[in-house]
């Protein structure tokens, strides 16, 4: 078992910048995959960033290409992502996900998730 926690979330207004933390406890030994997802209200939950276990390997959704880093310290178990240039549609609540498998974008792929961190962007 993995335990997950996002921190770093809040309040920012459209064109600032936020950095979202995850710490993993638990089996952190094992070499997993981890994942951003987000959801927006009433909306599916989508894949924003994933990177694998050494973080030589990491991947964006399209759309956030450019915006993003995902990184991550295994030293202290945790997961990093930096967020720039924020506009009001990312605004949602922000995931982070642990997986067996080298590589995910879609929910099912993960097999640990956090609780989620509220990012809310103003115009």
């Amino acid at each position: 078992q993995v335990q997950l926690v996002e921190s770093g979330g809040g309040l920012v207004q459209a064109g600032g910048s936020l950095r979202l933390s995850c710490a993993a406890s638990g089996h952190t030994f094992r070499p997993y995959t981890m994942g951003w997802f987000r959801q927006a209200p009433g909306k599916e939950r989508e894949f924003v960033a994933g990177s694998s276990w050494s973080g030589g390997t990491t991947y964006y959704a399209d759309s956030l290409k450019g915006r993003l880093t995902i990184s991550r310290d295994n030293a202290i178990n945790t997961v990093y992502l930096q967020m720039n240039s924020l506009k009001p549609e990312d605004t949602g609540v922000y995931y982070c996900a642990a997986g067996n498998r080298p590589y995910g974008n879609r929910t099912y792929e993960y097999d640990y998730w956090g609780q989620g961190t509220q990012v809310t962007v103003s115009s």
